[in-house]
């Protein structure tokens, strides 16, 4: 069985009901993307139609459905290191300038939370376990959370998981970082268990009202917030802030920026890195 076409009436339907699901906005032109990412989706579903198939997804009370189409339609392209800029600003100057200031406030041992938003299947909050423990040498003396966050539930089990094949792991890792990281098991590679025990997963929708009982030294959010419409970037950004500690920094997409957007948020340049801090707003 094929699947349909998509007409416009359904791609406007459509595009509201997935900006209302995970807050991802496709506009006129992005019809083929529909068809292209449901169609299996209306196949299994035994479907005639894309109108059927959104009955169908609306009517499903345990819910299965609308998360097999927020697991088609989020994007979770994803590799270890990508985009090398942010991890050697970690590496060359956050963590350093962390580290001091905890050790100045004789904090014991030393608190560290990184958020890794949008963290699709765990690459990005596991190359950033890598590079705190290529920094700190040793764990020890060092509390340690990284919390990565995903509203894809099959990304965040991939994730939680911690294992990958061989070409997961070619796509931004050299020899040593596997040989350092990694065991294998079977033909896959398990990430290390003191390693994996930094990081922990959770669903989590972007654009829902979240609060966390501590803030984050470090947030990344990275090319998430192109999907989104202004206003619901705006928001996204807001409410990331008021995660973040008061000396904490968030790290976007090398092609984002929030500086006309968020004006509360300061850029700082590193490098090839831009990064953000909340403006102070007191004493």
């Amino acid at each position: 069985m094929s699947a349909p076409l998509l007409s416009p009436g359904e791609l406007t339907v459509w595009s509201r009901y997935i900006h209302e699901l995970c807050g991802v906005y496709l506009d006129d032109s992005k019809g083929y993307l529909v068809e292209a990412r449901l169609g299996d989706l209306v196949r299994e579903t035994g479907s005639h139609s894309f109108t059927e198939l959104l009955a169908k997804v609306r009517a499903d009370l345990t819910q299965t459905l609308p998360r097999k189409v927020i697991d088609a339609i989020t994007t979770n392209e994803t590799s270890f290191f990508r985009d090398a800029a942010p991890f050697e600003l970690l590496r060359s100057r956050l963590i350093p300038e962390l580290i001091e200031r905890r050790h100045q406030a004789g904090r014991r041992p030393v608190p560290i939370r990184i958020w890794s938003a949008a963290c699709s299947t765990g690459q990005e909050a596991y190359s950033t376990a890598m590079v705190l423990k290529e920094v700190l040498g040793d764990f020890r003396g060092y509390d340690i959370r990284i919390l990565g966050t995903d509203i894809s539930d099959q990304a965040i089990t991939q994730a939680s998981y911690a294992h990958f094949n061989r070409l997961d792991l070619e796509r931004g890792l050299t020899p040593s970082q596997l040989a350092r990281h990694f065991e294998p098991v079977g033909d896959r590679w398990k990430l290390r268990d003191e390693l994996r025990a930094t990081v922990s997963f959770r669903r989590l929708n972007l654009l829902e009202p979240f609060t966390f009982p501590t803030p984050f030294d470090l947030i990344f959010c990275r090319n998430v917030a192109i999907y989104f419409t202004e206003a619901d970037k705006i928001r996204l950004f807001r409410n990331l802030g008021r995660c973040l500690d008061r000396d904490g920094a968030l790290i976007i997409g090398a092609t984002e920026s929030i500086t006309n957007l968020c004006p509360e948020f300061e850029p700082y340049r590193h490098q090839r890195a831009v990064f953000y801090r909340r403006k102070p707003t007191g004493p």
